[in-house]
């Protein structure tokens, strides 16, 4: 699928490399000179710049009304957040990392998922919640967590999870233009550049890396849309946020004929260019960081059954991690690699 360019800005000639967090920055860069009522709120966001700088440098460019810090209370930072919304301004709160995210999400399913509906349209919650997931730095329990299937199953949030700079910048300009709540949750394994399924084996860093082109302007990736980034016509692989690059590793390292699909959005979820790739290729693979019990890849395989089931050649299966508390010293035994999806694509293909 190929994406459409929402703004002549995007035409620029100006197309600077930038690694995931340079891109974030600069969408939200982009956003706050655009529109002055986007403000960016957080623990450590403003003259600390983020505990992976993604809000380095806007707190001394926009000033301290714009971009604040806030105490350590998700709840509040969250709840503050849909008040702001209401009022007619548009939040960016960080959540520093998604394991946080728990003690907000009574203001998140009860209030802002809500609020559009409650109010018959006469009030919105144009926030974005965004927020680091997934492992890769050894962060153990408290710092590693994929919660976004739990996000997925609450109506009237969006859920987004980009996989390289360019989809990063795009889709956060989306959300923060979008008038209903979005949950943006950022791989950071990824943040400075893509890995196969080795923790020694870079693909490419980002500065090399063809994704890394990233238009200075403004430009909006249309949410619900997902990408084909690898044509194939014998196994579609479902995927997104690291997994894509995982995935993509294994495929050409094999010589697979597998077409890859970077979800992007999971909620709106683009079943319709899934379908179509299954009905083609007549076999599924979902690979997914989460755990496997009620993980995203569970909805993917009961839609894909329900939509493509007379054109499926065998079961869909899964790759995912474990249904453990998430390692520390193991998590590279965790993450779905090259050897458990070779098994996976290996079984699919005899049937």
């Amino acid at each position: 699928m190929t994406d459409t360019i929402v703004s002549a800005e995007a035409e620029a000639p100006t197309t600077p490399r930038m690694n995931m967090i340079q891109a974030i920055n600069s969408a939200m860069d982009v956003m706050m000179e655009r529109d002055p009522n986007v403000v960016v709120m957080g623990e450590d966001v403003g003259f600390f710049g983020g505990v992976f700088r993604a809000t380095a440098g806007l707190q001394a460019k926009y000033g301290k009304t714009r971009v604040f810090d806030t105490p350590i209370n998700e709840c509040g930072i969250i709840g503050v957040a849909v008040g702001m919304g209401a009022y007619g301004l548009r939040p960016v709160p960080e959540i520093q990392f998604a394991d946080y995210i728990y003690p907000g999400m009574d203001q998140l399913i009860s209030e802002a998922a809500r609020l559009r509906y409650r109010s018959a349209g006469e009030f919105t919650a144009p926030i974005t919640v965004r927020s680091p997931f997934g492992g890769g730095i050894f962060g153990g329990q408290t710092h590693s967590q994929s919660p976004e299937a739990i996000f997925t199953h609450v109506a009237g949030l969006k859920t987004v999870i980009p996989s390289t700079p360019y989809d990063a910048k795009g889709l956060l300009i989306a959300a923060i233009e979008d008038n209903d709540p979005v949950i943006f949750f950022e791989p950071k394994r990824i943040y400075n550049g893509p890995f196969s399924g080795h923790y020694d084996r870079p693909v490419q860093p980002w500065s090399k890396h063809p994704a890394s082109e990233v238009p200075a302007g403004h430009y909006r990736v249309e949410l619900g849309k997902a990408k084909i980034v690898r044509p194939g016509a014998g196994l579609t692989i479902l995927a997104y946020g690291t997994m894509v690059h995982v995935a993509l590793s294994v495929v050409e390292e094999q010589g697979i004929d597998a077409e890859v699909i970077d979800l992007r959005t999971l909620l709106p979820l683009d079943i319709d260019t899934v379908a179509a790739s299954v009905e083609k290729t007549g076999r599924c693979l979902i690979v997914h960081e989460a755990t496997r019990t009620s993980g995203f890849g569970a909805e993917l395989s009961a839609q894909v059954q329900e939509r493509c089931f007379y054109a499926l050649e065998a079961p869909v299966e899964r790759v995912t991690g474990f249904d453990t508390p998430y390692p520390h010293s193991l998590e590279w035994a965790y993450f779905p690699g090259p050897v458990r999806i070779r098994e996976a694509i290996k079984k699919i293909m005899k049937d």
